[in-house]
């Protein structure tokens, strides 16, 4: 990229974020929508966090290559980052429109594997895009446009199962192994959105070309057999983590706190309103989009917010009371069992929810080198992906053995982690690359 980069006006960092509104509709249907349909067709509760270890794995695998990969790639025509969220919302568009035509667990579990590794060719690469176009001074205000898109790309997938549910689900009594025809309306717009929002960003911004340096290099990568070609990506991950700074150690350890938590409560929400509102699994789903609604209408609307507090009072301080605020609300749900006055904690959580989309990206762009920037990126989201693996390999036998299989410990338990998460963050310094 170019030494010195042009500001940009709002509408262009808007229409260069355009496409993470697909994206996050598609992520907001696998936190609200995915696990109930598990449910629907016969997937014990202590199962979940096991059935959703595709989202781990394939985000370890896929985001540090495709981050290491485009950085290596230029294309005149498409560009460096744009091939690979292109190929990805089309991979996602595919399996959101087949994935309520599920006939059993087994298919939907294979669709979500597939479903994941779309989704993190296509957001990996997006991270790097916004720190390859703007100026440091801009940074703060493109990634909290993506915290605003990820709220809005939420609350639309949510606000869909909502207002389908109550256009069509009527008082049906739900059958056991089908999934009802309600959900399938709010799939198939994700598959729209998740291609068109994409080529929209992809045709109203241009990439920066690469620097004389690095077409340089970029051209010797493409001058390697196949063979070199397949291990390279390895090789530059193992690099950059040798080289990584010691800010981004700082950052995994707070991300292993907050992302096992963020994990618990998207899988047993939905449980533990069957626990504390005795509802139905439907009832319960519905009631899980709701709050994601909720929480995501805060994001929307303080996002850009965030911009100004960060730059007063620093992304350390505003980040951490963020995660306090998420705490507190987990410490609270599980003892509202009126279904409106539990919309009330969403406010804090939605708070969390912006700063945990945006400050962290702002801080880690500002410190990695930009020529490695989509590597670390990638890297960066390894550090989401590691804590949502382990949660998925351990919370299954906590939930059962130390939690009684009871969501309201699951909740507490994973309020107690974004405690943890809060006070760490505390040790995070985004003045300095050490």
């Amino acid at each position: 990229m170019t030494s010195k980069k042009s500001s940009l006006s709002f509408w262009q960092i808007f229409n260069m974020n355009v496409g993470f509104l697909g994206i996050q509709y598609s992520f907001g249907l696998q936190q609200t929508a995915i696990n109930p349909i598990f449910l629907y067709l016969g997937a014990p509760e202590e199962m979940l966090p096991i059935l959703n270890i595709a989202g781990p794995v394939t985000g370890l695998i896929v985001q540090p290559i495709v981050g290491a990969m485009s950085d290596k790639t230029w294309s005149l025509k498409w560009g460096r980052r744009k091939p690979y969220f292109l190929i990805g919302a089309l991979l996602g568009s595919i399996c959101l429109f087949a994935f309520p035509h599920s006939p059993a667990l087994w298919f939907a579990v294979g669709l979500l594997w597939i479903l994941d590794v779309g989704n993190n060719m296509a957001m990996e690469p997006y991270r790097a895009f916004v720190g390859d176009k703007l100026p440091e001074k801009q940074l703060s205000l493109g990634f909290q446009m993506q915290s605003l898109f990820v709220g809005a790309g939420i609350l639309l997938a949510n606000g869909s199962i909502v207002l389908f549910q109550y256009w069509f689900g009527g008082e049906s009594v739900e059958e056991a192994g089908t999934i009802p025809q309600w959900l399938y309306y709010s799939f198939f717009i994700g598959a729209f959105l998740s291609l068109t929002t994409i080529l929209w960003s992809v045709f109203k911004t241009p990439e920066i070309p690469p620097t004389d340096d690095e077409l340089l290099k970029i051209n010797e990568s493409k001058g390697l057999n196949l063979g070199q070609k397949l291990v390279e990506p390895f090789k530059e991950i193992t690099e950059a983590i040798k080289k990584m700074p010691k800010f981004m150690w700082k950052i995994g350890a707070v991300y292993l706190f907050q992302w096992y938590a963020l994990f618990i409560y998207w899988q047993f929400t939905t449980p533990l309103f069957k626990l504390t509102m005795g509802h139905t699994t439907s009832e319960a789903a519905s009631q899980a989009a709701k709050m994601s609604l909720t929480y995501n209408i805060v994001t929307m609307l303080v996002a850009l917010a965030l911009v100004p507090l960060t730059l007063r009072f620093g992304g350390k301080k505003i980040y951490s009371l963020s995660l306090v605020g998420t705490a507190i609300a987990l410490f609270t749900i599980p003892f509202i069992s009126d279904p409106t006055l539990v919309l009330v904690p969403m406010v804090l959580f939605g708070v969390g929810w912006a700063a945990m989309m945006g400050i962290p990206y702002t801080m880690v762009s500002k410190v990695v080198p930009a020529e490695r920037r989509g590597v670390y990126m990638g890297i960066l989201n390894m550090m989401i992906v590691i804590p949502m693996f382990i949660q998925t390999l351990t919370f299954g036998p906590i939930y059962k053995y130390l939690l009684s299989n009871n969501a309201i410990n699951a909740m507490l338990f994973a309020g107690v982690f974004f405690a943890i998460a809060a006070l760490l963050a505390m040790r995070l310094n985004e003045t300095s690359k050490a």
